[in-house]
């Protein structure tokens, strides 16, 4: 069988105890000729890839707001694609730019109702649908105006604030009139957070110097967005004001350990500051994603919101590109290329 007649999945081959291993994954070929789609569904061929810190937890055979990815099961991910080909009754046509959760493979046949026809807005490109105009911008705009409930003149601090969600929040942040706290890994970070995101002081979690640096530059915090728990989660704890709000986005720093983690130091601090930690699942808001959508666009295209993507090339890297989340190697939205959206037939199977 020619290589013109097959295609690549990229599934899961056994479930790590921690760090995600060589052997985690296995590439398989499969044949295009299955590629057959049913009544109202259709053959997407896969463009772009979105990788994100969740997906660690996805691996886990552990109960979760999504079911585990099975071993065998081609790796979940958020993607885009072209459509190739459409079964009877389809909603879409030959062409059409679509997202939705495709995984690790070159080509997936969904369900319409699986999918997303795309039409980047004035300004915006279709790789914003995996960035400021998809998950990641919902992440950011709900988990701070709707479990933070952020107000003008309050004081924000965000964890991870390099990453593709905290970038966008620090952002949000100073668009709602907060001063603005964030945290990141490395003096290029934080100098990016506070040159290019405007954001009013930077910290460097690595610096021996940071405890004391966190106390200096945040005095008492309003909000707390907390994209990575751990040692800084108990740190933000002990610099609560009256009525704090920390949104839980996720724990990076606990994701690929094998060790179960000391707990909370610092919890009770929420009842004497009679403050209030929520976690929250982005999918619940999916019913209010025009409007952030809207609102984004217009700061995408005015140039006001400001983003950034680190592209790896090839589905077949998908996997060593996922461990650059875990060690903060990744400059910008990490997303993976697999195939050109456009071009000559690119709407052919």
């Amino acid at each position: 069988m020619s290589s013109a007649s097959t295609y690549t999945r990229i599934v899961l081959r056994e479930r790590p105890v921690a760090d995600i291993l060589p052997d985690t994954f296995e590439t398989k070929t499969a044949s295009k000729d299955d590629l057959v789609p049913g009544p109202n569904q259709a053959v997407v061929r896969v463009t772009y890839l979105s990788l994100d810190p969740a997906m660690r937890g996805w691996l886990r055979d552990t109960r979760s707001y999504l079911p585990p990815v099975q071993i065998g099961e081609v790796m979940r991910a958020a993607g885009l694609g072209v459509v190739v080909r459409v079964g009877s009754g389809s909603q879409f046509k030959e062409g059409d730019l679509v997202s939705g959760t495709v995984g690790w493979t070159a080509y997936v046949v969904l369900d319409d109702k699986k999918l997303q026809k795309i039409t980047p807005p004035p300004g915006c490109t279709s790789l914003d649908f995996l960035n400021t105009l998809g998950l990641t911008g919902m992440t950011a705009y709900f988990g701070l105006h709707d479990v933070g409930k952020l107000k003008a003149g309050e004081t924000l601090v965000v964890s991870g604030a390099a990453g593709a969600v905290g970038s966008l929040v620090c952002q949000l942040g100073k668009r709602a009139g907060a001063r603005v706290i964030g945290i990141a890994g490395s003096p290029e970070k934080c100098a990016w957070v506070e040159t290019e995101l405007g954001v009013d002081k930077a910290l460097n979690y690595k610096l021996p110097t940071f405890k004391q640096d966190f106390k200096d530059a945040v005095g008492y915090l309003d909000v707390y967005f907390d994209n990575v728990g751990g040692d800084i989660l108990d740190l933000a704890l002990t610099r609560l004001n009256k009525r704090a709000r920390i949104a839980l986005c996720g724990a990076i720093s606990a994701y690929n350990s094998a060790e179960s983690h000391q707990g909370l130091q610092n919890y009770m601090n929420l009842i004497a500051q009679r403050a209030k930690m929520e976690g929250f699942i982005i999918f619940d808001y999916a019913s209010e994603y025009p409007r952030a959508i809207k609102e984004l666009a217009v700061g995408l295209a005015d140039g006001s919101i400001k983003r950034r993507f680190h592209i790896v090339e090839g589905l077949e890297n998908a996997p060593n590109a996922l461990l650059m989340l875990y060690s903060g190697a990744n400059d910008g939205k990490l997303v993976v290329k697999v195939s050109d959206e456009l071009g000559p037939g690119s709407s052919k199977l």
